[in-house]
């Protein structure tokens, strides 16, 4: 197994770095990957701390440092030592002030700044903690996003992830001997989302959650045939509605996010024919 030494240099969070080489990692397999994280440098006196480790633990250096004085003492001392250092960002930049016919400003975490985007992110999340596992159904019609599905579908995670993302959601648990609230089916301003996954899948994510709950008793929680049947009973729901579905079995969390944000945005305007039909996405 290859083993590689990452060095992850950020005069911010270092969120943006994380993710960048997240992806270009889920590129390789049989690789052992050490993450050295150094986020917040913004001087060359922090820089100085951090270099002994560069030079203990020689690999690939990934960066994202806007000041010129200490990117170029970075990159010095990368050179003296043999070692690769790559400006993550660095082409996106460039191709975006060609196009834009200006230079960028260079300001470390601009893109965390605390704007209008900000803090409709923050109430999004506020909102969508309020409103997770069907509390708060008096207010749904304020939300953007409503998922609906069985329990172990990944409601929560998927909500908590796009209201990171600047959507209000909510969700509610589908469960055959407690109908939700009518107000489910009278909403009009939310995109309603009906989520599905296979029964055997969801047979084996409800017994590891009772592990962790130390349960080992054999209840209709985790029977082969309940499952089923309430899989089932959400589909019909999801198909007399009209919501659009999407099937879980096989998606991250990020890619059913996606796929909603991508529903959203097909979403018609007022006034147009609304979704229809239950085919899984």
């Amino acid at each position: 197994m290859s083993r590689l030494h990452l060095h992850l240099v950020s005069d911010s969070t270092g969120e943006t770095l994380e993710m960048v080489a997240k992806a270009a990692l889920a590129q390789f397999d049989a690789a052992e990957i050490v993450r050295h994280f150094w986020p917040m440098v913004r001087s060359r006196q922090h820089l100085s701390r951090i270099l002994p480790d560069l030079a203990d633990n020689p690999g690939l250096v990934l960066f994202t440092l806007v000041n010129p004085e200490t990117r170029a003492t970075l990159e010095e001392h990368c050179r003296q030592l043999g070692l690769p250092a790559v400006p993550a960002l660095d082409a996106v930049t460039e191709a975006l002030e060609a196009q834009l016919g200006q230079e960028a400003h260079g300001r470390p975490g601009r893109q965390h700044a605390m704007d209008e985007a900000y803090f409709r992110r923050v109430d999004a999340i506020h909102f969508t903690i309020a409103h997770d596992d069907g509390l708060g159904w008096e207010d749904w019609e304020e939300a953007d996003i409503v998922l609906a599905g069985v329990s172990r579908s990944s409601k929560t995670p998927t909500s908590i992830y796009l209201a990171n993302r600047g959507y209000k959601v909510a969700n509610i648990p589908l469960v055959i001997e407690s109908p939700p609230p009518a107000a489910l089916f009278e909403l009009r301003h939310p995109l309603v989302v009906g989520l599905t996954t296979a029964p055997e899948r969801l047979v084996q994510i409800r017994r590891n959650r009772l592990l962790t709950l130390n349960e080992t008793a054999e209840t209709s929680y985790v029977d082969a045939e309940r499952v089923r049947s309430e899989v089932q009973f959400a589909r019909r729901m999801f198909a007399d509605n009209g919501w659009p579905v999407i099937d879980v079995t096989r998606r991250s969390i990020e890619e059913t996010a996606a796929a909603i944000i991508r529903l959203l945005g097909e979403r018609p305007s007022d006034g147009d024919d609304m979704l229809t039909g239950s085919k899984p996405i």
